[in-house]
């Protein structure tokens, strides 16, 4: 009976081990299953992730570039305020005779062909008299000279010419009044944009002297204001230079009309002296 009772006591122990180790196995089982499915899941969804982060993912904004103004403006500042003062003074002087110039000029401009035509008609109609009215009422110098010469007609043809000759010398200073103060700025604002560069290499190497060694940046700071203030004053230069070229070419060609008209005008006066 006790054999039994113990032969009993082992199988249950046996069933109840393997029980145990069956329900073991299966929730290892589960639990790797499970494993194995969260790391599918995220294999899955890494990328769709990765990518929603690139798309949501704020843009950096690209540095806003400085404006042609503000960079000129830098540069003013940086080259120093004294000799980059004085050749902006020169360069708004000269840009106001010049415009002042080119003004004048245009307005001294006249149609010759219509005025010796309408100087023809007055003397034919009116005479002198007449014609010098005409000559009044027409702004220019060429209308100017005419006035003078129809004024001495009566002295004869070679007064006439002597006249015209006298004052279009007149005329002609007057077209070029101001030139010279353009031409004088365009040639001081190099000059002070050079004798900044000096002043600003002696600078430099007075910096250099009182550190006691040669620093690159000390060296570059003096270099970078002494270019600048020459930059400035040949750019002054060749801005004015530009407009003193206009100046001139328009100058020459009033003049060169001056002249032709004058021949004319003689010409008109010897014809009507003849046809009296």
């Amino acid at each position: 009976m006790k054999k039994l009772l113990t032969l009993l006591m082992l199988a249950g122990v046996f069933t109840f081990s393997a029980t145990a180790q069956g329900f073991s196995d299966s929730d290892s089982t589960e639990v790797d299953s499970a494993a194995v499915d969260t790391a599918q899941a995220e294999e899955v969804y890494e990328e769709p992730v990765e990518e929603i982060a690139e798309i949501v993912a704020p843009v950096e904004e690209p540095a806003e570039s400085k404006g042609f103004h503000q960079v000129v403006k830098e540069q003013f500042i940086d080259g120093g305020p004294t000799f980059m003062g004085i050749v902006l003074a020169c360069l708004i002087l000269g840009l106001a005779i010049a415009i002042e110039r080119i003004i004048h000029l245009n307005m001294a401009s006249t149609n010759t062909k219509k005025l010796l035509a309408d100087v023809e008609d007055a003397l034919n109609a009116g005479g002198p008299d007449a014609a010098k009215e005409v000559c009044r009422n027409t702004r220019g110098p060429v209308a100017s000279i005419f006035t003078q010469g129809l004024m001495r007609m009566s002295e004869g043809v070679e007064m006439v010419e002597k006249s015209i000759i006298a004052y279009g010398s007149v005329e002609m200073g007057k077209l070029e009044r101001g030139m010279i103060w353009i031409s004088l700025f365009i040639s001081l604002a190099p000059m002070l944009g050079f004798m900044g560069t000096v002043i600003g290499m002696i600078e430099a190497f007075d910096a250099i002297a009182e550190a006691g060694d040669v620093s690159p940046a000390l060296v570059a700071s003096g270099i970078k204001v002494a270019l600048l203030t020459t930059v400035g004053g040949l750019i002054v230069a060749v801005i004015l230079q530009l407009f003193y070229n206009y100046l001139v070419s328009k100058v020459d060609s009033i003049v060169n009309s001056m002249e032709d008209a004058s021949i004319s005008l003689v010409d008109l006066l010897v014809k009507h002296n003849l046809s009296k």
